[in-house]
């Protein structure tokens, strides 16, 4: 029988649209240095690492993770780099979690670092176009990159194509005001890279066009920073919690899915994130959860896009497919409601550094549920050409 595994230590560091002053070396050992401590041990405590980056270029090396295992001081030990685009940081979760429940180890560390804005053109004297391309060459480069491709454009599709499918939901109405909860919830995060940027949702609806139908102020933001975890088997954490005073938060459910990275017959539904409604419904199986309405309280999710938080709940069970609107409409994520909706400020506000991003959602649920004495949680990473990827926690505080 498979081991249960806890979260026992997590930290971030600031998201930052540029850490002029640090490295991706720095940030990450700012990270470890905190979670270490969080958890009330010694890094040499910890059996092995999992690297959390998704993009080669952002980092300017090949292997990123390579100098980072003796700089946190984990030579001698094993190490492992997961890259799955936008679900980078998921993924790596459950890969460190498989260690674990198969006893390979007792306590592990997982990393997550990006230094996306190092990029930079000097034609526009901007980092923006190079980060683009950066995430481009990390999509098709045979057919769709030559094309323009880019992120928005891809997860615009899946969009449109759900749109098409539920033409009176996901109005511009309701996606602002999500915007708009969202910007408020960031202002409680220290380390949200948007932390004083409220916005009403007539400034998020007067916001100009990236590609229809997303706006300025329904769009995630680059950032740079590091967030980790110290995950440990049932009996070390157990031990680990009474020496730290800390409660354990558990891993209860897993899953994962990738789908087709191409629209077409036989291929990609593309009304549809069905990655989501897999993965969810593989972790909500594994944890026991019959009714997610019920269980799940709190959700830290990959919102990139607002429109595609809306879809995620719904491929979730949280809301109807077709009825994703209910978020605001019938008060669900508003103060109050019953779902806590990203309460770091999400992907949007709080920030997006890719390989870090879904670690810094597990450190936000796991606090979550400690202060404010709740059960149920659910983590998610979503990722690559039109949501191809998607990996899924559920975490349970006792």
């Amino acid at each position: 029988m498979a081991k249960k595994v806890g979260i026992v230590g997590a930290a971030v560091t600031p998201f930052k649209g540029r850490w002029y002053e640090k490295t991706y070396y720095e940030l990450a050992q700012m990270a470890t240095r905190e979670a270490v401590k969080d958890a009330a041990i010694s890094i040499k405590d910890v059996d092995a690492a999992f690297y959390s980056i998704y993009n080669d270029i952002f980092e300017r090396t090949c292997i990123p993770e390579h100098p980072l295992h003796g700089i946190i001081g984990m030579q001698h030990k094993p190490g492992i780099r997961i890259s799955c685009g936008g679900a980078t940081g998921a993924y790596t979760i459950s890969a460190a979690h498989a260690y674990l429940a198969g006893e390979r180890f007792k306590i592990v560390l997982v990393l997550g670092v990006e230094k996306a804005t190092d990029c930079f053109d000097f034609l526009s004297m901007s980092a923006t176009p190079e980060v683009i391309k950066a995430i481009a060459w990390s999509g098709d480069s045979f057919f769709e990159q030559k094309l323009g491709w880019s992120a928005s454009d891809s997860y615009a599709e899946v969009v449109l194509g759900y749109m098409d499918e539920h033409p009176g939901d996901l109005k511009p109405e309701v996606t602002a005001q999500i915007s708009s909860q969202l910007s408020k919830q960031a202002r409680t995060n220290p380390y949200a890279q948007r932390q004083f940027d409220q916005v009403t949702p007539e400034e998020v609806m007067n916001s100009r066009y990236i590609v229809y139908p997303f706006k300025e102020l329904e769009i995630c933001v680059y950032s740079e920073g590091a967030a980790a975890l110290i995950l440990a088997e049932e009996e070390t954490a157990k031990a680990m919690a009474k020496n730290s005073g800390k409660p354990i938060v558990w891993i209860t459910g897993l899953g994962e899915a990738n789908e087709h990275s191409f629209a077409g017959k036989n291929q990609k539904d593309m009304s549809r994130i069905m990655s989501g409604h897999l993965a969810s419904h593989r972790a909500y199986d594994m944890a026991g959860i019959e009714d997610p309405v019920k269980a799940i309280q709190v959700v830290e999710l990959h919102d990139a896009f607002v429109h595609e938080l809306e879809i995620t709940l719904a491929e979730f069970g949280l809301v109807p497919l077709g009825r994703a609107d209910s978020l605001i409409e019938e008060g669900i994520m508003l103060p109050g409601g019953r779902l806590l909706v990203s309460p770091s400020g999400g992907l949007i506000y709080c920030g997006h550094a890719v390989g870090a991003s879904n670690i810094m959602s597990a450190w936000s649920a796991r606090k979550e549920l400690i202060e404010r004495n709740l059960r149920t949680a659910m983590v998610h990473g979503t990722g690559s050409t039109v949501a191809q990827y998607m990996a899924c926690q559920i975490l349970e505080h006792e």
